[in-house]
């Protein structure tokens, strides 16, 4: 169990990558983590934390990754990852595939960040800004991918001297269990907690804010 008290007032959930291509079946993505997904429960479980953030009253950050037609035709420094979301042409912008997951899109009034291109999100996105002027401090990220995305954007958020919480349960890997208990030794050492979602919930406050 956490020995934090995660106050809603002080606290950001940051939720990476939550799309159809990633979480839908059909998604581009989706085969690659569909089995993960059932072990551990991942779709469940973020549908869990975010509905437990809403009822706090705590932030919500989605961050969700998209490509245009010019990037995938100008773009001269392709890194693999790249050029295997560019070969399948994932995220691509105004597709099904680069919308909301059903269950994990932002309501009304809820701060979607501009998309990233990137790995690391907090890199050439508004994410920095936005957390800080919502008066974040603690961040805990969740989402897709673990071994990419998630553990760049907790890297960068941790030397930016945030408090980051990453969660064992509400995330994957590229490569099946063994890479799980890898990364997960991982968030261990760049995050200041590793969690899983009931965990989280239950070390975070309720919101003091009207409304």
């Amino acid at each position: 169990m956490s020995s934090v008290i995660y106050e809603p007032e002080t606290t950001g959930l940051v939720l990476i990558d939550t799309v159809n291509d990633i979480f839908s079946e059909g998604g581009k993505g989706y085969p690659l983590f569909k089995d993960e997904f059932a072990r551990i429960g991942v779709l469940e479980n973020l549908g869990r934390l975010l509905a437990g953030a809403r009822e706090r009253r705590m932030p919500v950050f989605f961050c969700p990754m998209s490509y245009t037609e010019e990037d995938f035709t100008t773009w001269r420094h392709l890194s693999g990852i790249h050029q295997e979301m560019y070969e399948k042409r994932m995220f691509e912008a105004g597709s099904w595939g680069a919308d909301f997951h059903p269950r994990l899109g932002p309501r009304p009034g809820e701060i979607t960040i501009v998309p990233h291109k990137n790995i690391d999100v907090m890199a050439n996105t508004d994410l920095d800004v936005q957390l800080r002027q919502h008066g974040v401090e603690y961040v805990a990220v969740g989402g897709m991918i673990g071994t990419l995305c998630v553990e760049s954007t907790v890297r960068s958020a941790m030397e930016r001297g945030y408090h980051v919480t990453t969660f064992t349960d509400a995330t994957a890997a590229i490569g099946g269990e063994d890479a799980y208990e890898a990364m997960v030794r991982r968030y261990r050492l760049i995050s200041h907690a590793t969690l899983d979602v009931e965990e989280f919930l239950a070390a975070s406050g309720r919101s003091v804010r009207p409304g």
